[in-house]
C-alpha cells in the first residue's frame, strides 16, 4: 500500500480521535473536590464561618456560626452503604440544618457505568438539587408522587435504579443523623423487636377465602387511572388512551406473604412451602406477587440484576428486588385462584430488618417515554398487613433511645452516642459478599467458558491440527465473549481498572474495593495467570469484548468480499509505540487525579459500544463506530494501534514462563507464509513473534502442521511420497518378476525387467 492510502486511510481516525478528547476535555464536568468535603458544604449554611471535625456514630460535622450550632454535614457513605448497580455505593455530602431540613446535596463520587460514561453530571447535580429543603421525616419517592404523605422527585431517564438507590442513601443517612443528633422527635419513639410468625397456625384457604381476610391483596388498575397519573404532566398526551379504552384493564396485581403457614402452604402446596422454608436463613421472608397486564417484573434484572418497576417499601425504608431475590412461581394450589401471566417470588434479605408485624406497602412504577432520552415516572401502591393471627407479638418493646437535647438546638455529641447506638441498624455483611451470592448465575457461566477457554490453551497443539474446527470454535467464543462477558455481565475490562489498582497499592490496598465486582474480578485472576503462562494475547484474542466485536466484523468483512488494508510493516511497527504513549499519559494523570484519568480514558470506546450499548450521545457513538468500522477493513485497528489496555497487559507479560508458539528454522529465512497471513502483523520479516503484539489466534501454529502448506514440511512430504512411490514401484517389478518366473534379484528398479543369461 502506498503511502497516499495511507494517508487516506489514517487520517479520518486520527480527526476522530482529536475529536473525542476535545469532547473528553471540555465536555465532561469535573468531580466535585476530593481534599476538603465540609468545606464543600459550609456555604450550605448561611454565615457559617467554621466545620468541626466529624465525629460521633454515625460520624457527621457539626456546623458552626461563632458558637451557634446550625446543623451538621455528612457523607452517606459514612452512615449508609447501600449498592447501586455498580456494587458500590454513591457517596454523597448532604447538610441538614437544626429543623431537621436537607439545606444542600452533593455527589462527591460514584461508579456507575451509566452515571459515569453516559449521563452528563449536570443532570446528577439536577436530581441531586430536588433534596434541597425537604424534611429528614419526609417520604421521598423517585417518580410522580400520587398517594398523600408522600414526596416525589423526578427521575433519571436510564438511570431509574441508581437514583432510587441514591434517594434511599440521602434519605436513611439523613434520618439516622438526625435522630442521633436530636433533630427530630423519633429519637424518642419507642420501638419494638420484630413480630414472629407463628409456625403451629393452620387452616387450609382458597382463595376467596384468603383474599376475604386480607391475607392476599388486589390493585386493578384501568387505562383511566393511569392517564389521570400522567395529567398535568410532559407525558399526557404520551400513549393517551381513546374514549373506548379508558375502561380497559391496564394491570391487575395480586400479592401476599408466604411465610405463614396458612397463606404459603394454600398458596404454594405443602411441598414447595417447606421448600421455600428450608431456603430461607433466619430473619428472611418471602412474597408471591402475581400480575397480568402491564409487566411488573420489565426487563431491568435481565440487564443490571434489579427489578425496576416493583419495590416493597415499609416505613421510610424501601426495600428493592435483585435477581437472586427472584424465583419463578410456576403453580398456585389454591382452589379458585384467577389465571396470571407473570407469578413470582420474592425473597426479602435479612439485613432489611422487615417487620411481619409492622404494615408496608407494594409500589408499581410506570414509566412513558417524552423523548429519545426523557421519560416521567409515576407509582401506585398498595397496602399490606399480615393477619394478626398468624403473628405473635414480642412481650416488651425494645428500650427506648435515650432523649437527648431538643429538637431544635441539637445536644451535645457525649450525650446522644446511646440514641445513635440505640437507634443505628445491625451490621450489614460486607457488601461483596451479597453481590457475590447474588451473581452466583453469572459466575458458573463465566467460570465455564473460562474452563473451555484453558483445555483449548492446553491442548492447542491437537486443536490447530484439525482447521476445519478450530475456525467454528474460536468464533464460537468470540460471540459468547460479545454476547455474555460484554453485553450481558458488562464485564469488559478497561485500563481504568489498572489505574484503579495501581493506586490502591500507592494509597492503601483493601481487597473488597475489587471483591466488589466478582466476574471483573474472576477475569482479572484468570488475566493475571495467563499472562505468565501466554502472554497478552489470551485476554485481547479471546476474552475482550470489544476486541471480538471487531473481530468479528472483520470475519463477516472478509466473507463479503471486502478488500483489506494492509500497512507496510516499518509504519506499523512504529504505530505499536502509540498505545503505550497513551498508557504513559494516562498513568501521569491518574498520579494526580483518579478522577480526571478516568475521563481521559474515554479514548477507550469499551463504555460506549459494551457497557451502554452504543446508547449515549453522538460524538462518543461516532468514535466508537468509527473503530469497529476501521476494523472491517483492517483487523483489531483499536487493539493493535491506540489500546492502553491492551499496552498495559504487555508489559507484565514480558515475564511470561513459556513459549508456547513453535516455530522453525526455515521461518523468515526465507518462509514469509505466517507472516504474511497474520492479520495481526504480530510476526516480524524475520520470522520472529513479537509476544507483546500477538493476539494469540493460533492461526500461525495451523500453518505449522499443515503439510500443505508449510515449506519444510511440503519438502518432507514430497520426499515421503516420492519414497513410498519408489518403494511401491519396486513391489510392482517384484510381482510382475515373479509371474515371470524370474529370481527376484533379476529385477532392478520400479520399471525396469533384466532378463537372465542364457544356460
Amino acid at each position: 500500500m502506498s503511502f497516499a492510502e495511507f494517508r487516506l486511510l489514517c487520517l479520518p481516525v486520527l480527526r476522530c480521535l482529536s475529536a473525542l478528547l476535545l469532547l473528553v476535555a471540555c465536555g465532561v464536568a469535573p468531580a466535585a473536590p476530593a481534599a476538603a468535603p465540609w468545606e464543600l458544604g459550609r456555604g450550605w449554611f448561611p454565615g457559617a464561618d467554621r466545620v468541626a471535625p466529624a465525629d460521633g456514630t454515625p460520624p457527621a460535622a457539626a456546623v458552626y456560626r461563632g458558637s451557634e450550632l446550625l446543623g451538621y454535614l455528612f457523607q452517606t457513605d459514612q452512615v449508609e452503604r447501600i449498592p447501586a448497580y455498580s456494587g458500590k455505593p454513591v457517596n454523597t455530602l448532604v447538610g441538614i440544618d437544626r429543623s431537621g431540613r436537607i439545606s444542600g446535596a452533593q455527589v462527591l463520587e460514584h461508579h456507575e457505568p451509566i452515571l459515569l460514561v453516559g449521563i452528563p453530571e449536570t443532570r446528577l447535580g439536577e436530581f441531586i438539587a430536588q433534596y434541597v429543603g425537604k424534611r429528614v421525616t419526609d417520604r421521598v419517592k423517585v417518580g410522580a408522587a400520587n398517594r398523600e404523605g408522600y414526596v416525589g422527585v423526578d427521575a433519571i431517564t436510564g438511570a431509574t435504579v441508581t437514583v432510587m438507590v441514591i434517594n434511599e442513601g440521602i434519605m436513611r443517612s439523613a434520618h439516622r443523623v438526625a435522630v442521633a443528633r436530636g433533630l427530630i422527635g423519633e429519637a424518642a419513639a419507642v420501638e419494638r423487636a420484630p413480630a414472629r410468625v407463628k409456625a403451629d397456625v393452620y387452616a387450609p384457604a382458597d382463595w376467596q377465602q384468603l383474599s376475604g381476610d386480607g391475607s392476599v391483596r388486589t390493585l386493578r388498575l384501568t387505562r383511566a387511572d393511569v392517564q389521570r397519573a400522567f395529567d398535568n404532566t410532559a407525558a399526557a398526551g404520551v400513549e393517551r388512551p381513546t374514549p373506548e379504552q379508558l375502561d380497559e384493564p391496564f394491570v391487575e396485581l395480586a400479592w401476599a406473604y408466604l411465610n405463614p403457614p396458612t397463606i404459603g402452604r394454600s398458596l404454594l402446596g405443602d411441598a414447595a412451602y417447606a421448600r421455600l422454608m428450608a431456603g430461607l436463613a433466619p430473619g428472611e421472608h418471602a412474597i408471591a406477587v402475581l400480575g397480568n397486564g402491564y409487566s411488573f417484573k420489565g426487563s431491568g434484572y435481565v440487564r443490571g440484576g434489579i427489578f425496576d418497576r416493583v419495590q416493597l417499601r415499609q416505613n421510610d425504608q424501601a426495600i428493592s428486588f435483585r435477581d437472586s431475590d427472584f424465583q419463578r412461581l410456576s403453580d398456585v394450589y389454591a382452589p379458585g385462584m384467577p389465571r396470571f401471566r407473570e407469578m413470582v417470588i420474592f425473597f426479602i434479605r435479612e439485613h432489611y430488618h422487615f417487620d411481619p408485624g409492622t404494615p408496608w406497602q407494594l409500589e408499581l412504577l410506570v414509566r412513558r417515554q417524552t423523548g429519545p432520552l426523557d421519560s416521567v415516572f409515576t407509582s401506585f401502591s398498595g397496602g399490606y398487613e399480615t393477619p394478626a393471627r398468624y403473628l405473635e407479638l414480642p412481650a416488651a418493646p425494645l428500650p427506648a433511645p435515650a432523649a437527648s437535647g431538643s429538637s431544635t438546638t441539637g445536644a451535645p455529641q457525649a450525650a446522644v452516642t446511646a440514641a445513635a447506638d440505640a437507634t443505628a441498624l445491625a451490621p450489614m455483611e460486607p457488601i461483596w459478599k451479597a453481590v457475590w451470592r447474588e451473581r452466583g448465575f453469572r459466575i458458573a457461566v463465566l467460570g465455564a467458558g473460562l474452563t473451555l477457554l484453558t483445555l483449548i490453551l492446553l491442548f492447542q497443539d491437537v486443536l490447530v491440527t484439525r482447521p476445519r474446527l478450530l475456525p467454528w470454535l474460536r468464533n464460537g467464543f468470540l460471540l459468547w465473549t460479545l454476547l455474555f462477558i460484554g453485553w450481558y455481565g458488562l464485564a469488559q475490562l478497561s485500563v481504568v481498572n489498572v489505574l484503579t489498582f495501581t493506586n490502591a497499592l500507592i494509597a492503601g490496598f483493601r481487597w473488597d474495593t475489587f471483591l466488589i465486582d466478582p466476574m471483573m474480578f474472576i477475569l482479572w485472576g484468570f488475566v493475571a495467570a495467563t499472562l505468565l503462562l501466554w502472554g497478552r494475547g489470551v485476554y485481547c484474542g479471546w476474552l475482550c469484548p470489544f476486541g471480538a466485536l471487531q473481530e468479528l466484523v472483520n470475519e463477516l468483512a472478509l466473507k463479503l468480499g471486502i478488500r483489506q488494508w494492509r500497512l507496510p510493516f516499518a509504519v506499523h511497527e512504529r504505530l505499536w509505540a502509540v498505545k503505550y504513549l497513551i498508557l504513559l499519559g494516562l498513568f501521569a494523570v491518574s498520579l494526580q487525579s483518579l478522577g480526571e484519568a478516568e475521563q481521559l480514558a474515554e479514548i477507550e470506546p469499551f463504555k460506549t459500544a459494551i457497557t451502554l450499548r452504543f446508547v449515549r450521545e453522538w460524538g462518543f457513538v461516532a468514535w466508537a463506530l468509527g473503530l469497529v468500522l476501521v476494523s472491517a477493513v483492517n483487523r483489531k485497528f483499536y487493539c493493535r494501534y491506540l489500546c492502553p489496555l491492551g499496552a498495559a497487559l504487555a508489559i507484565p507479560a514480558r515475564l511470561r514462563l513459556f513459549d508456547w508458539l513453535k516455530r522453525r528454522r526455515e521461518c523468515g529465512k526465507p518462509c514469509q507464509i505466517c507472516a504474511e497471513e497474520c492479520e495481526v502483523q504480530a510476526i516480524h520479516p524475520t520470522g520472529q513473534i513479537n509476544a507483546n503484539e500477538c493476539h494469540y489466534c493460533l492461526d500461525c501454529q495451523v500453518t505449522y502442521f499443515d503439510d500443505g502448506k508449510c515449506p519444510p514440511l511440503v519438502d518432507k512430504r514430497r520426499k515421503r511420497d516420492k519414497a513410498a512411490a519408489l518403494a511401491a514401484g519396486r513391489e510392482v517389478g517384484r510381482e510382475v518378476g515373479r509371474e515371470a518366473g524370474a529370481p527376484a534379484a533379476a529385477f532392478d528398479g520400479p520399471r525396469r525387467f533384466v532378463r537372465p543369461p542364457a544356460p
